[in-house]
């Protein structure tokens, strides 16, 4: 028999003294010196309501090969050129592929510090003696604590890297972003409590096969949540698309049968999308239902609707619907669009080029109004349309377009009857 001593694991927390802690009156805190650092991304400061925040803890996750790496080192870069050194930390390539990425995207700051470490503590100890205007981490899956025993991307070491990484930020100002990997569900990986720590939380959204990318805001702390950005990657990296409503309606085929504009709402931007259908006889007993772009559950239930309640037999077709651009409609705004597109294509009946959809079908076939329809209108009409099919329980108010007409339906059976039209 042998005496073993198990030592316990040494906490990562440090003591406080209470004298370094000062209660203060709203009225006597200042926050001069606390200006957003302005971007010349007007998308990616919209997302962050406004601008860089000093302090900020921001956590970027999305699928891998989405780009949130080239994403983040295009802002190091701008950073870089307006406020002074910007240090990014990588703890998973080395600084010469960090450069050739720097000169694919054509990216030659001489105040951008590459750095390549996976010790939390080393980069802390870069940080303080450098003092950067904003640090990037990528990612915080691979940074470690020597305090803690466990590997690097476990549960203790990702929480308290994280909160090591906000006490940082707090108490220098310091802007620092983290790139964070993701489940196969598409959530964080990690505790749900790094979610929780930081005071941003961004999803670089995208199917891999298609040019745009979305950035999208779940969480902010100095700003709006749902916020998007719309991107379209290239060789020089990742440009804004200024325009994006006009960019995925330029491939659009007028008069096709199984195609129905939506307007959903993608935070405070109104976004116009082609919303395509097809309904062929199935060769099988059991008809398929292939949804890209909505959800699955949503098909289904509209499916139901159009079967029961406006008498479309559906029972032997297979229907497939896609969302054009690659592009994910969560909002239920485009549920008429999509009924519309199926019974178009169902009875090879086009709808008219110049009508936009709007409106929330309920299961007993009637349509709900959306929110912001104001706003949607007036969008569609800059963009040429001159007709909007909403729901009948919509008032118009003043601040819509004048130029565009308005067809109201109470159900999806008169709502079709609108817009299906020989």
């Amino acid at each position: 028999m042998v005496e073993t001593t198990i030592a316990p694991e040494p906490s990562v927390r440090r003591g406080v003294s209470a004298s370094r802690s000062t209660p203060q009156r709203l009225p006597e805190v200042s926050a001069d010196g606390l200006e957003r650092i302005q971007l010349p991304m007007p998308e990616f400061s919209r997302v962050l309501g406004g601008g860089v925040v000093p302090g900020s803890l921001v956590l970027v996750g999305g699928d891998p090969g989405i780009g949130k790496s080239t994403l983040l080192l295009q802002i190091a870069a701008l950073v870089s050129e307006i406020s002074g050194d910007v240090l990014y930390v990588s703890g998973e390539e080395s600084v010469q592929q960090l450069k050739m990425r720097a000169d694919r995207l054509g990216i030659t700051s001489e105040r951008l510090l590459l750095l390549t470490e996976t010790n939390l503590e080393a980069i802390i100890s870069h940080i303080e003696q450098l003092q950067p205007h904003m640090v990037v981490v990528d990612s915080i899956q691979t940074v470690y604590l020597e305090e803690l025993t466990s590997a690097a991307g476990s549960v203790s070491q990702v929480r308290e890297s994280a909160a090591r990484l906000m006490r940082v930020a707090k108490e220098q100002s310091l802007p620092i972003f983290l790139v964070g990997h993701v489940t196969k569900a598409g959530a964080i990986a990690g505790p749900r409590v790094l979610e929780h720590i930081v005071d941003t939380v961004l999803y670089l959204e995208g199917d891999r096969f298609h040019a745009y990318r979305l950035l999208r805001s779940v969480k902010n702390r100095f700003g709006a949540t749902s916020e998007v950005g719309v991107f379209e990657m290239g060789n020089q990296g990742l440009s804004e698309v200024a325009n994006p409503s006009e960019v995925f309606l330029a491939e659009r085929l007028p008069q096709a049968a199984g195609s129905a504009i939506a307007v959903t709402m993608e935070g405070t931007r109104p976004l116009l999308l082609e919303i395509q259908a097809l309904a062929s006889t199935t060769s099988f007993g059991l008809p398929r239902r292939t949804a890209n772009g909505i959800d699955f559950n949503r098909l289904l239930l509209l499916v139901a609707v159009l079967t029961k309640r406006v008498g479309l037999r559906l029972s032997d077709q297979d229907v497939f619907v896609n969302v054009i651009g690659g592009l994910r409609v969560s909002e239920p705004a485009a549920d008429l669009a999509v009924a519309a597109a199926i019974a178009s294509s169902f009875r090879n009946v086009p709808i008219a080029a110049d009508m936009a959809l709007v409106g929330e079908v309920g299961l007993s076939g009637e349509l709900r109004s959306v929110s912001q329809l104001d706003r949607r209108l007036n969008e569609a009409a800059k963009l040429g349309f001159r007709r909007c099919l909403v729901p009948k329980s919509w008032r118009r108010g003043a601040s819509v377009d004048a130029d565009i007409e308005i067809l109201a339906a109470r159900s999806l059976a008169e709502a079709l009857d609108l817009a299906l039209v020989r």
